[in-house]
């Protein structure tokens, strides 16, 4: 079953709504506790609470824990929660089962799998480069700094157009997050891998704005490693523990940096000398985070809720049915004031956003929306790259009508300056 995929040329609200009396995915934003007042454009930085989650938490808090004290690690199964989600979030990033497990941050797991990836690479000390974007998430290249600082590599960050021409013998990894966080662009994960081990190097992919959003085929890419977080379009609440895997053909020589008693062969012979466990289960490194776990499971079953109703693909082509119909009003509306799409416009192209960028007021638009009930974030960037006004569309909440409405609200900012209020203008810790 496929969602609708709308003309071009929508302009009423009325045009909207017919696509959601006509959306097979609609049920399922009954799923969620969703505030009626509010128009969620947020989800690719903290998806919303699922209405299972509450009482699922509760009951692991008064029975797991409150009565059935340690024996639950047993009895209601909290040892094996890593592999348990791991096997369900496999299935939405095309891996097998066994090869997933959740665990830690994606920062911890990005150390892990990147200094992995550099030990495999030892016999070949002419590869001395890691190779990033520019534009990546800050902190994978933090991570890779200290890495590389470390162990005297090179930290290469170029842009996306350079990188594979930048792929040559001296490169030992290149690490890339499949949809970047600023712009909503989407790298193609298989000819990148191709093209890196072409040129004998490994590949790292960040999942974080990928995983339940759009489809990922991490096996038949023939990626090396992906890591990626809980709380974005897996619905697994703020801080939501990450995820880290390593394909079949790495497993049994994965070297573990933070070699924890989890990761280890018989944790409860509690022997002195480590021993990894086989295959992704020595990726793990401390104790599971229990409560943080069964609140993601919940987030993970919204997202499987849409299996029957073609899955992931349904789930895409909404996404970008949804993003289109967005981008193509802020062009026919928004364009006078100075505001314009920075995402790419074509689908293959582009993740579950659309960015918006202007050359002042980023910031005060942002928060002149969200003091409207539409909630969108903003994120800065160093002297002469554009301020960037940013929309997540999670297409198992999300109507059409609310695309419509939200740029509805921005063309009000706009037209009656709101966003030129001191209030919005003043910055908050968090953007």
């Amino acid at each position: 079953m496929s969602t609708t995929r709308p003309p071009r040329a929508l302009t009423t609200r009325e045009q909207f709504a017919a696509l959601d009396a006509a959306d097979p995915l609609a049920p399922l934003r009954q799923l969620f506790d969703l505030p009626p007042e509010v128009l969620y454009l947020d989800g690719n930085s903290l998806g919303p609470l699922p209405k299972a989650t509450a009482n699922r938490v509760q009951q692991a808090v008064r029975d797991e824990w409150g009565r059935g004290l340690i024996t639950s690690w047993n009895h209601a199964g909290w040892i094996d929660l890593p592999r348990r989600l791991g096997d369900k979030l496999a299935r939405l990033v095309g891996a097998a089962p066994g090869e997933l497990v959740v665990a830690d941050s994606t920062s911890v797991n990005l150390f892990k799998v990147l200094s992995a990836a550099l030990a495999l690479q030892r016999e070949a000390p002419q590869r001395r480069v890691i190779i990033s974007e520019r534009s990546n998430f800050p902190t994978d290249l933090y991570i890779a700094q200290t890495l590389a600082a470390s162990r005297g590599l090179e930290l290469r960050l170029l842009s996306a157009e350079q990188i594979p021409a930048a792929l040559d013998e001296t490169v030992a990894v290149l690490m890339l997050t499949h949809v970047n966080y600023r712009t909503g662009a989407m790298h193609d994960m298989a000819a990148l891998t191709q093209a890196a081990h072409a040129a004998g190097a490994l590949t790292i992919w960040d999942l974080c704005h990928s995983a339940g959003a759009v489809p990922v085929e991490l096996n038949a890419s023939g990626a090396d490693f992906a890591i990626g977080c809980g709380y974005k379009y897996l619905n697994g609440g703020p801080g939501a523990p990450a995820f880290v895997w390593v394909h079949a053909r790495h497993a049994a020589r994965f070297e573990q940096p933070l070699a924890g008693w989890m990761g280890h062969a018989a944790p409860f012979q509690f022997d002195p000398t480590y021993r990894p466990a086989p295959g992704i289960t020595r990726a793990l490194c401390g104790t599971p985070p229990v409560l943080s776990m069964v609140a993601l499971e919940c987030g993970l079953d919204t997202v499987l809720a849409a299996e029957p109703l073609g899955g992931l693909r349904a789930l895409r082509e909404k996404s970008l049915a949804l993003t289109r119909c967005f981008a193509d009003l802020v062009d026919a509306r928004c364009a006078p004031h100075g505001i314009s799409v920075i995402s790419p416009r074509a689908d293959v192209q582009r993740g579950s956003q659309v960015c918006l960028t202007r050359a002042d007021g980023g910031y005060a638009i942002v928060q002149a929306l969200i003091a409207r009930g539409v909630i969108g974030d903003f994120r800065g960037g160093e002297p002469g790259v554009p301020d960037i006004l940013r929309f997540g569309f999670t297409p198992l909440t999300l109507r059409y009508v609310d695309v419509f409405d939200a740029v509805e609200h921005l063309v009000q900012v706009m037209d009656h300056e709101e966003w030129r209020a001191p209030r919005f203008n003043q910055r908050q810790a968090v953007t």
